[in-house]
């Protein structure tokens, strides 16, 4: 054997170890699309025992929802054959032999011989880079919505930044926009308490004075102003422990059969020291007394809305608080005669903190609507709201009744 045959007879076995042994799945196939040589890796990765695959077609190896559309593929790159990969921009599927699809990476090469064409096909699964893929994704998405809930001020300024050419410092100004927010939280929360705990402390004082049985409705006003000033703070703890729950996560909707009606008018009773000179609250109820709900969220939610109306309407007025059970739907409305929201602030009204400007005299935490927000969230329903300055607000929930 001459040198220049073993050189050749050398890079045969190479070629031919390279097939045998490649962690990519090759398939040869004619101009008629049928398999002409499969390796090891390719029979592994269909599922097929060594030698199933010759001479089947390549179509056996393709999803057969694009069986047909394959056909005509392979015709037209065989009449312009060249190097390329496959699905550009596109996700590829393959079948296995038991018809379960996963999805593939696939490159094309030719040869020509005798006058025919050949194809080579390097197939390479990519399943597990898939699923990695998803989880990614994920968990951007999970992370992108925490971010959007926890930093909604800090989000709009780096929207901003993104065409702006001062990057760091409208960043730098944006987070000491937002730690300043949090201190003025801060300071307002403690105004908040502070203020009916001052009630308490002035009234406590002035019942001890009053021993008199001649001062009976002196002592009785003062015990008024204290239960006052208890259900307010009991309210703004009320708000501070739902925003603690619902931003971590720990508020889960436990609905069980319940009396709406009868609910409305414990919360009612409940709130009934809080309202003003004069104030009274007219309760309508209509169709079906009972349905599955979360007693304790629908309780937050009638608080936090019917406390609002008391607040921001003045003395003398009527609140309305109405209710309705149907087969498709669960409806709570409350409406006042109060300030009313500005027409250009109403956009704002159910972020976090967030206090319009005609309200910064009545004492509240910012928190309310945005927690009634989120509890819908939880339930699948909705919020909506009608509002003219000094006219009044009324504000509608539906809930799917399920």
């Amino acid at each position: 054997m001459t040198t220049l045959d073993a050189q050749k007879r050398f890079e045969l076995e190479s070629l031919d170890a390279l097939f045998e042994h490649a962690t990519e799945g090759i398939i040869i196939t004619n101009q008629k699309g049928k398999i002409i040589r499969a390796n090891p890796s390719s029979e592994r990765m269909f599922g097929y025992e060594h030698g199933e695959l010759q001479h089947k077609t390549v179509e056996e190896l393709v999803p057969m929802r694009y069986k047909d559309s394959h056909v005509k593929n392979r015709e037209g790159y065989n009449k312009n054959p060249h190097a390329r990969s496959m699905g550009k921009n596109t996700d590829l599927f393959a079948r296995r032999k038991d018809n379960t699809e996963f999805p593939v990476e696939i490159s094309l090469s030719y040869y020509q011989k005798e006058g025919e064409t050949f194809v080579i096909a390097f197939i390479i699964d990519i399943t597990e880079r898939k699923k990695h893929e998803e989880s990614i994704k994920k968990l951007n998405i999970d992370l992108e919505k925490k971010v959007r809930e926890r930093t909604h001020v800090l989000q709009e300024a780096l929207l901003e930044l993104e065409s702006s050419k001062q990057q760091l410092s409208e960043a730098l100004a944006a987070e000491k926009e937002l730690n300043d927010m949090k201190s003025r939280f801060v300071t307002m929360a403690s105004h908040e308490f502070r203020t009916p705990l001052s009630t308490i402390l002035s009234s406590v004082s002035l019942i001890g004075k009053y021993t008199a049985i001649d001062d009976d409705d002196k002592r009785q006003k003062h015990v008024q102003r204290v239960k006052s000033a208890v259900t307010n703070m009991t309210l703004i703890l009320n708000d501070f422990l739902s925003a603690e729950k619902l931003e971590e996560g720990k508020t889960f909707v436990k609905k069980e059969k319940a009396n709406l009606k009868q609910i409305t008018n414990e919360v009612l009773t409940e709130i009934n020291g809080i309202l003003k000179p004069g104030q009274k609250i007219d309760y309508k109820h209509e169709g079906n007394a009972d349905a599955l709900l979360d007693k304790q969220i629908l309780r937050n939610i009638l608080l936090n809305l019917v406390s609002n109306a008391i607040k921001f309407s003045p003395e003398n007025k009527n609140i309305e608080v109405y209710t309705n059970i149907s087969q498709k739907e669960i409806i709570l409305k409350v409406t006042d005669q109060g300030i009313g929201i500005p027409k250009e602030e109403q956009a704002h009204l159910f972020e976090r903190f967030f206090r319009a400007k005609n309200v910064t005299n009545i004492q509240g935490t910012g928190l309310g609507l945005n927690i009634v927000g989120k509890y819908l969230d939880a339930m699948n329903g909705k919020i909506n709201f009608i509002s003219e300055l000094d006219k009044g607000t009324t504000f509608t929930i539906t809930i799917p009744n399920e």
